[in-house]
């Protein structure tokens, strides 16, 4: 394995990576909050998968509700534990002391970005899902699957595209 020789530099954060924070811990706190204010009234067996147009497909346990913030709390500690690390990422171009700082503030932004994404992602998946289980009706249908792929992805290329042009 190649030893990567970049430089470590502490990024100053800005008003938007503060805001990106509290917004991800305040969503994982709600993200808790919610499933467990409901987990009581889930009945036995609740949906635990859904197809392309939003309906059902998959049903199991209501313990597995559960599952969801446990998988959001760790994705939300990791990429938080990540985003200290900029200098071992991938990047599009070669990293040099002249480009550092904007493609490491860039890549980190990005992970903070995506970071809130997932975890909402994953609320809406646990909102959706409750709701089905208490037969309230399904607020986002078909386009469950759109929106749940646009949160992710418009986001990621949005600062791929910010990368290349700072290279």
């Amino acid at each position: 394995m190649e030893k990567i020789d970049r430089p470590k530099i502490k990024i100053p954060l800005i008003l938007t990576d503060y805001a990106l924070e509290i917004l991800g811990a305040l969503v994982v706190i709600g993200f808790w909050a919610y499933t467990l204010l409901h987990y009581h009234q889930l009945p036995d067996i609740i949906p635990t998968h859904f197809g392309a147009e939003g309906k059902p497909d998959g049903y199991g346990a209501k313990w597995t509700i559960i599952s969801l913030p446990i998988v959001g709390t760790i994705l939300y500690v990791g990429l938080t534990i990540i985003c200290r690390f900029p200098h071992l990422f991938n990047y599009m171009t070669t990293i040099t002391a002249a480009n550092a700082l904007k493609q490491y503030t860039i890549v980190t932004r990005m992970l903070r970005m995506l970071k809130v994404m997932v975890l909402l992602v994953f609320f809406l998946l646990d909102y959706q899902t409750i709701r089905l289980a208490l037969h309230q009706p399904d607020l986002f249908g078909k386009w469950f699957l759109l929106l749940v792929v646009s949160m992710v992805f418009v986001p990621l290329f949005y600062f791929l595209i910010q990368s290349s042009k700072n290279a």
